[in-house]
């Protein structure tokens, strides 16, 4: 089956070379076109999607070429096309980067697999004719590079000029624009990304002004002509969701401590027949009434520590119904919930829900970072001892209980570690699922969830 969905991807030269900012402003730019516009987010990263969210007001999904495979990244494009009139896809790191210094799992990969037109962000700053050097570089590296256009980052209307002469004189490729240094629309950021989209103040004002900005600096009809160019889109045929045991209630933790979720690993839970619904740890004193499965994503618990360490009665729920079986995913964040006690950014250690025994601490030095696989050394509830799964890492906290009930190995690499508590009934670790990947291991908890609502309803 074919399937037309006008796309860019907007990839970059480097990290911190502006993708996210420009990306925001294009979104922002296109809707007061008054065009429908969804927005997707290649590799893992959880907190580009949340400011592409809080621009379209959709959900923002991720393509990734290690956690899934290529028919389920040009799956997750047709759908969002089917509701939008363009779509924007934002790349990670430098356009070519991938996996162990290769390309595998980079926007390259990305583009290359769903047929995309690419868009360069090229930080222009203090540069001139070594600018076409760079773009000539990475339109020639691979045939076809999909490099279709460029757009310059932070550089002025009259440099720009200048420098949109020489890119398109030595390279052939179209300078569709430029975006001039705008200390109004700078995002913040922490470790190795932006900060969430919920602390940045006023964020609706800052990328407003940027796309009034540049609505005027870039061609969005040279934009728009690229993203009609794109290939259309092969697909499988979508062989149906199998109904599950039941429809469970899962509980998701979503609020400023716990934050960092896949949509689609929610959506394919409520496609195996789950019920979704969302409570706060924070705010919260009990579980949703009927909650069969608990989720614990990750996010800033050690930012807030103290606010869920006085939330005693969450604490209380939290606790019982873990001693009762409850199926439970806690990853990263949530991980760092269960423990005794959670050390807070100032050294601060506070108690916890308990049922990890030790402490979580911030680690010196840097956190782990990058993908895994993970190989189950014993049945547990997402997995048969043997089976393997992929996932990623990203934490500046450790544990004293890091556990030992998968073996994750980084790729083409032979750095390996044990990691996450797991039992029939909980996954607790540091590393992030993507089960949108990894169905079978989303019907193995959707399923426990139900078997476990038939042992009788949390209130």
């Amino acid at each position: 089956m074919l399937v037309s969905a006008p796309r860019v991807l907007v990839a970059g030269t480097s990290s911190g070379c502006g993708k996210t900012t420009v990306t925001c402003g294009l979104l922002a730019a296109l809707v007061r076109r008054g065009l429908r516009v969804r927005a997707h987010k290649c590799g893992p990263d959880y907190l580009d999607p949340m400011f592409h969210e809080r621009v379209l007001g959709t959900p923002s999904s991720n393509l990734d070429l290690f956690l899934g495979d290529e028919e389920l990244v040009r799956r997750l494009v047709a759908r969002g096309a089917s509701e939008a009139d363009v779509t924007v896809v934002e790349g990670a790191m430098g356009y070519y980067d991938g996996i162990a210094g290769g390309l595998r799992a980079s926007a390259y990969d990305v583009a290359r697999a769903t047929g995309t037109p690419v868009v360069l962000v090229v930080d222009a700053r203090g540069r001139s004719l070594s600018a076409a050097a760079e773009v000539l570089g990475f339109a020639r590296l691979r045939t076809p590079s999909m490099v279709a256009g460029v757009v310059l980052n932070r550089v002025s209307a009259a440099h720009a000029s200048l420098l949109r002469s020489a890119i398109e004189e030595h390279t052939g490729v179209r300078v569709l624009g430029h975006v001039p240094a705008l200390e109004e629309a700078r995002l913040e950021h922490r470790h190795l990304g932006l900060v969430s989209a919920p602390e940045v103040r006023d964020l609706r004002q800052r990328v407003d002004a940027l796309a009034r900005v540049m609505a005027q600096t870039v061609d969005l009809d040279a934009l728009l002509e690229v993203a009609l160019s794109a290939a259309d889109l092969r697909l499988e045929p979508d062989a149906p969701t199998v109904s599950r045991l039941g429809h469970p209630t899962i509980a998701v933790a979503r609020d400023e401590a716990f934050c960092f979720y896949y949509p689609q690993t929610l959506e394919l839970l409520e496609r195996l027949g789950a019920r979704v619904v969302f409570f706060s740890p924070l705010r919260d004193a009990h579980l949703p009434e009927g909650t069969s499965g608990l989720y614990l994503g990750g996010g800033y618990p050690e930012l807030h520590a103290r606010e869920l360490c006085r939330n005693a009665g969450m604490i209380r729920a939290i606790r019982a119904v873990l001693a009762e079986g409850m199926p439970t995913i806690a990853e990263c964040g949530g991980f760092l919930y269960l423990h005794e006690r959670l050390e807070d950014d100032n050294g601060t250690s506070w108690p916890m829900v308990g049922a990890v025994r030790g402490r979580a601490y911030r680690r010196e030095g840097h956190g782990r970072f990058g993908y895994i696989t993970l190989e189950a050394r014993r049945d547990c509830l997402l997995a048969r001892a043997g089976d393997r799964l992929r996932a990623h890492e990203f934490h500046y906290w450790e544990s004293d209980c890091p556990g030992d009930a998968f073996w994750a190995q980084k790729p083409q690499s032979e750095r390996g570690w044990d990691c996450v508590n797991a039992t029939d009934a909980l996954y607790a670790g540091f590393p992030h699922l993507y089960l949108a990947g990894s169905p079978a291991a989303a019907a193995r908890f959707v399923d426990a969830c139900a078997r476990h609502a038939c042992r009788g309803e949390v209130g």
